[in-house]
């Protein structure tokens, strides 16, 4: 097996039946890659839907989630391994930790959270991974406008779209991850440019 693939993603089931379906692709696809999935440990929504793709493609799955969310059915129960975290930031601290790459899914407000997080953090120089905002159907169409506003009228560099990969396919953002070369972050030489 290569390394964990972080998936990040809606747990909501009332999302539009197309968005599981193509999750459950995804998680087929990084078990067929030979990459094991790591993710929030939601058993709904694309959460679980990349999990049981996972599963069902033969692939290992780790769940982290604080143990506050263990009831009635929120967790996916099929994991091969689940860590419990005592809080929501230790659990986005083994998520980045214990993942090779990114995978931002349509999702809500948590999905956000992570994906800044991680952009941010790179953009920092405090990981060099791949990161990846999968845009199904175009769900990520007005994200994606509102952060060239931002590098348009130069709130966020020149150099923001460097730092992750919009990919409209689930092959797309594999084949992205897998042919990845980090190069140097050096946060300090473009604040002493700006200056």
């Amino acid at each position: 097996m290569k390394e964990n693939i972080c998936v990040y993603g809606a747990s909501s089931n009332n999302i539009d039946e197309k968005y599981i379906k193509e999750c459950e692709k995804l998680g087929e696809l990084i078990a067929a890659r030979g990459y094991g999935l790591v993710f929030g440990g939601g058993a709904g929504g694309v959460m679980g839907a990349a999990a049981r793709g996972v599963r069902r493609a033969g692939g290992y799955i780790t769940g982290i989630a604080p143990s506050f969310f263990n009831t009635d059915g929120i967790l996916y129960t099929e994991c091969d391994e689940f860590i419990y975290p005592e809080t929501m930031r230790e659990r986005k601290k083994l998520l980045e930790d214990m993942s090779v790459a990114y995978i931002a899914a349509p999702g809500g407000i948590g999905t956000f959270d992570e994906f800044f997080e991680m952009v941010s953090l790179k953009q920092l120089a405090r990981h060099n991974k791949a990161i990846v905002l999968l845009d199904l159907f175009g769900y990520f169409d007005p994200l994606v406008a509102m952060m060239q506003n931002a590098v348009d009228q130069k709130f966020a560099g020149d150099n923001t779209f460097e730092i992750f990969k919009v990919c409209r396919t689930n092959e797309e953002a594999l084949d992205y991850i897998e042919n990845y070369i980090p190069t140097e972050i050096d946060f300090r030489s473009k604040i002493i440019e700006e200056k």
